[in-house]
């Protein structure tokens, strides 16, 4: 049967399935508006607490956005720390007291999500500090959904110097 023969309903029915299986192939982008607005809103509670944990100095409560296992990465200018025994040695050796540690904000905060228990966070991280000077950059979260919430299963942070 050539194309050209064919009913013009059947040329509609095959264009309207290829259309549907190219859209059941896209990835979740987490634009706003989309099935993924309770996830988004879960991972932006975690960082809240987080934010709001490290501003006040508690650097044990920040960590609680953190998966709690030896296979939790965090990725910086001095290299990979392994395990959330060693993300947290290394918090605490970079911001030993409240005044190293500043005012935390997070900012620009970009979501895409992988699948229906993982995501990745893009943003920005500024500390406003009275005597170390301020300090910022970027960060990129790799997130994973557990029975108990959202948890941050790698961690990628960069200062930016300002120019």
């Amino acid at each position: 049967m050539s194309l050209t023969r064919t009913p013009a309903f059947a040329v509609l029915g095959i264009a309207l399935l290829a259309f549907c299986c190219f859209l059941g192939q896209r990835p979740l982008l987490g634009k706003p508006g989309d099935a993924r607005d309770a996830d988004r809103t879960a991972i932006n509670a975690v960082l809240k607490a987080q934010q709001a944990a490290w501003n006040r100095g508690d650097v044990e409560a920040f960590l609680v956005g953190y998966w709690h296992s030896p296979e939790l990465t965090f990725s910086g200018s001095n290299g990979v720390s392994r395990g959330w025994d060693g993300v947290r040695a290394r918090y605490k050796k970079n911001y030993p007291d409240r005044t190293t540690m500043g005012e935390l904000d997070f900012s620009d905060l970009e979501f895409r999500f992988l699948g229906p228990s993982a995501a990745l966070v893009l943003g920005q991280w500024h500390l406003k500090r009275e005597t170390a000077g301020d300090i910022g950059g970027v960060f990129t979260l790799v997130w994973q959904k557990f029975p108990d919430g959202w948890k941050i299963i790698h961690d990628h942070t960069s200062t930016v110097v300002s120019p």
